[in-house]
């Protein structure tokens, strides 16, 4: 992640009992998978599945500068910064961009028409990310943005206005929430030392004080899902807080109960903590190896960040589509990360890239969209998915950019019955069965792009 102050080394990571626990800003899947035994929650994540692809909306103080999200001022040692500073130094320059976050073309709205647009059907918002900044009028803390440079705009609990707007587009509406929470007193003390991302006093010596971060954490969760309508998805970062690193036990079936309470059949998205508040696992910039029968979502960025940063790198259409293929064919969503801007818009870089993913969507996206996996789901450059009737299968040819698109496509297996047919035009193709395997005649002069076939 190539940032002004911040370079990402390589990932090093702890495996524990529980799941993973990472030494980088990089979470893996956690190892295993438990169902839920909610039949609503259950009920909900098929639902879920069948969407494919959504949002993750990484916004916060981090986006002024254009630096990486709250991880500048983490002590770990794959960190580096500016050394004209001291430690202290950065951290208060930090921590006083909240009174220079002034999104004064804050439209939420443009936000959700380009993520409709580019065929997304859930949304995950950063309501506060590791640095403790809310992007929500909290009560529990002064360190929010209602409070300092945007407290005087009629649009400060900015929370309220991305979820409304996604609302109106149909989107399924999610929450991401940290868990640990690095401004607060009660997680990093000023007392003691910084100790990497976790919590900085010995919380077997100070219970009180860990029993205050619960109770601030809970009543900020319960902030976050009785005050903004319907939330559909509690998506917790922060895998390392859990009771078996340093003790940070912040009682997550009590947080469950709660937070259903408020919001039955809710999805909790405990990341790489295998158990029954990890409804899904959330591998991290990268795709699991083969097929997972269970729900699962790969987070990857549009461009190397999370966040917005000038002079990014965007990965193409083509190359964001090829991902997308390879996800729902092994059984899995795409949560496609973008950085609105500082002053509060998509900007055109990114806007463009999902306007060109969007137009493939809707020319193939009944090759994607409530489909489900196939036991030969992956032969060369095709890519396999079935809809749920039985009666019909998909292959998607994943252009990988470069060369020029194939006259014709075989494989085996996954023959057809009746006819085969090009999703974006519905024309019927002409085809060949010899034993388990079949050609298939592509008309010429096909944009280059991936294309999507419906097999009957």
């Amino acid at each position: 992640m190539k940032t002004r102050h911040l370079f990402l080394l390589l990932a090093t990571l702890l495996t524990s009992a529980a799941g993973v626990a990472q030494d980088s800003n990089v979470h893996e899947q956690s190892d295993g998978y438990e169902w839920p035994k909610e039949q609503l929650v259950v009920e909900n994540l098929k639902r879920w599945q069948d969407l494919k692809f959504g949002v993750l909306l990484h916004w916060g103080i981090y986006a002024v500068p254009g630096i990486v999200e709250s991880w500048s001022i983490c002590d770990e040692n794959w960190i580096t910064r500016d050394t004209t500073r001291t430690y202290q130094q950065y951290l208060d320059w930090y921590w006083g961009l909240a009174d220079e976050f002034r999104p004064t073309q804050f439209d939420p709205s443009q936000w959700a028409s380009v993520c409709s647009d580019a065929g997304m059907k859930y949304v995950i918002f950063t309501t506060k990310h590791h640095d403790g900044f809310c992007m929500y009028d909290s009560q529990e803390t002064d360190y929010t943005i209602a409070r300092h440079a945007f407290s005087d705009d009629p649009r400060r609990d900015v929370l309220k206005y991305v979820f409304d707007a996604y609302r109106q587009q149909g989107f399924t509406i999610g929450a991401y929430f940290s868990k640990p929470d690095w401004h607060s007193q009660y997680y990093w003390w000023d007392v003691y030392a910084k100790k990497g991302r976790n919590v900085n006093y010995p919380v077997d010596q100070y219970p009180w004080r860990w029993e205050q971060f619960k109770r601030f954490t809970h009543r900020q969760m319960e902030e976050i899902l009785t005050r903004y309508g319907k939330v559909d998805i509690l998506w917790l970062d922060g895998g390392w807080v859990w009771p078996g690193r340093y003790g940070q036990d912040i009682d997550m079936p009590a947080v469950a109960r709660m937070a259903r309470s408020h919001q039955p059949g809710l999805i909790i998205v405990d990341r790489t903590i295998r158990g029954p508040y990890e409804n899904y696992q959330t591998p991290e910039r990268t795709i699991p190896e083969t097929q997972l029968p269970h729900p699962w979502e790969s987070c990857i960025p549009l461009t190397d960040d999370w966040g917005f940063t000038p002079h990014a790198r965007y990965k193409t259409a083509n190359e964001v589509v090829a991902t997308l293929i390879e996800i729902v064919a092994k059984g899995g969503n795409l949560v496609l990360g973008v950085g609105p801007t500082p002053e509060g818009l998509i900007n055109q870089e990114a806007t463009e890239r999902l306007q060109e993913i969007g137009r493939w969507l809707r020319a193939n996206g009944q090759a994607i969209y409530g489909t489900t996996i196939t036991p030969h789901y992956h032969e060369g450059d095709i890519w396999f998915t079935a809809g749920k009737d039985g009666q019909k299968k998909y292959a998607i040819y994943r252009y990988a950019g470069g060369g020029t698109m194939p006259a014709e496509l075989s494989w085996t297996g996954n023959l057809p019955a009746k006819s085969i047919r090009l999703l974006s035009t519905g024309k019927r193709l002409k085809y060949k069965v010899e034993g388990n395997s079949v050609s298939v005649t592509l008309p010429q002069k096909l944009p280059l792009q991936s294309l999507a076939l419906e097999i009957l």
